[in-house]
């Protein structure tokens, strides 16, 4: 019943309408009033969370991210091309990699908006994009992300209470996505403004 109750949820907020809202806790995190220094230390994370394109977006908006780049990663190919990991073949998901702040954001406010964008308890499909290249996945760069990833992993496993599909693992060799892929919402006209919560049109 439980688990019933949490897929009608997620059917409904989770990707597979027309548009993506956010939820209460990423709001509190892209409506932060943050100041960015051209002088602070930068940092990296990466997330799987089915079609990049969306995940990107909800990024861009993020206060206290200065760049965000598309790509594949957690594969076997080298120089994979969007149409060989859209064929399952090559292992890689659709990630973005995304350069903070560490001054103005923390990681861990990268994490619950990270959260609050997937549907963490299916496998290999986030609404209606279904194969392995659309799972959902947090790639830690170094141990302190490690620590921060597992024990919200962990955390979200005790607020749901169900399987939780979302791997955890150190990041492997990066390939940036093709440039058209680059951006790809918000140069076909959605908001990237930082701390904007307009609906995420086309999220899977």
């Amino acid at each position: 019943e439980t688990r019933k109750k949490l897929s009608i949820e997620f059917e409904i907020t989770m990707g597979n309408g027309p548009t993506k809202s956010f939820k209460e806790s990423s709001i509190k995190v892209i409506q932060k009033d943050v100041h960015v220094s051209a002088s602070g230390q930068r940092d990296i994370a990466t997330f799987a969370g089915g079609c990049f394109w969306g995940i990107e977006l909800a990024f861009q908006r993020v206060p206290g991210v200065v760049e965000t780049e598309v790509g594949y990663t957690q594969g076997l190919k080298k120089n994979p091309t969007y149409e060989e990991v859209c064929s399952g073949s090559t292992g890689h998901a659709e990630a973005v990699r995304v350069t903070f702040d560490t001054t103005a954001i923390r990681y861990e406010d990268l994490l619950t908006v990270f959260w609050d964008i997937i549907d963490p308890t299916v496998l290999n499909r986030q609404g209606n994009d279904v194969g392995t290249q659309y799972r959902t996945g947090i790639y830690y760069n170094n141990d302190n992300q490690r620590i921060l990833a597992l024990k919200s992993k962990e955390d979200m496993q005790k607020k749901l209470g169900v399987f939780i599909a979302t791997e955890v693992e150190s990041t492997s060799t990066w390939y940036r996505a093709e440039d058209y892929h680059q951006h790809y919402l918000a140069k076909g006209g959605q908001c990237s403004r930082t701390g904007d919560l307009t609906p995420i049109r086309c999220y899977g």
